[in-house]
């Protein structure tokens, strides 16, 4: 699992999702891994591959470079798009192998995005039942059906495999952000941080960011609008 770094959205439109699944492709033939599904969603990936010729470290590394560096370019950014180190756990029986193919196609219904497995489009679970050239099916159907994938990828269970959920934050009040800001910028009101020159602004909206000040509070107390700060915060 990859996720976007401070949660920050990874996939701005389909290109996006279209550029990632070719650089799985490219990878997948230099590094001769298999890939037996995935599932892109707004700000973290799910894959589950196998690792034939390279280490996992090695073709992790591997995508998430040509990806960002692809992706660096086209929304004129800099630095890391993915937090930290990729996730991930050993999968060490046919039983939770599609346990886990069950939970990563079943991500989008999860999270309320779509009502059925099939309805989602940047998933492989559609890949299942057509010639692909990314998704490696034979060793799914050599455990189960066609028609019994199908059946089972639709059960409502909703297991928890790797878990991604986010540890909830501790909510930061108005007069603690107001704090932070003052400390971290040294301007006693929103006039003075206002007219700070952008490049300070958006050093200084990182950090109270970082240290749990919402970007709702950002833009209000900082007379920054919202879009501005999710800007800067990308």
């Amino acid at each position: 699992m990859l996720r976007g770094v401070n949660q920050q959205q990874i996939f701005e439109d389909q290109e996006d999702c279209d550029k990632f699944l070719q650089v799985l492709k490219d990878c997948k033939a230099i590094s001769e891994f298999k890939i037996f599904a995935y599932c892109l969603m707004g700000n973290h990936i799910h894959i589950l591959l196998q690792e034939i010729k390279e280490p996992l470290e090695l073709l992790m590394k591997r995508i998430a470079t040509r990806f960002v560096y692809w992706y660096n370019i086209k929304y004129q950014r800099v630095g890391h798009l993915f937090q930290d180190r990729f996730k991930s756990e050993p999968i060490e029986n046919d039983a939770y192998f599609l346990t886990v193919l069950r939970y990563i196609h079943q991500n989008p219904v999860k999270a309320g995005i779509c009502k059925t497995v099939a309805a989602y489009a940047n998933s492989s679970y559609n890949e299942y039942f057509k010639s692909s050239d990314l998704i490696d099916s034979d060793f799914v159907f050599d455990i189960i059906s066609k028609d019994e994938f199908a059946k089972f990828n639709s059960e409502k269970v909703f297991e928890s495999c790797l878990d991604v959920e986010d540890k909830p934050k501790i909510k930061v009040t108005d007069e603690q952000a107001k704090k932070i800001i003052e400390n971290i910028s040294k301007c006693k009101n929103v006039a003075e941080f206002q007219i700070l020159a952008n490049t300070l602004k958006e050093k200084y909206i990182k950090k109270f960011h970082k240290k749990g000040v919402s970007i709702r509070q950002i833009a209000r107390l900082c007379g920054v609008s919202k879009g501005m700060v999710e800007k800067w915060l990308r």
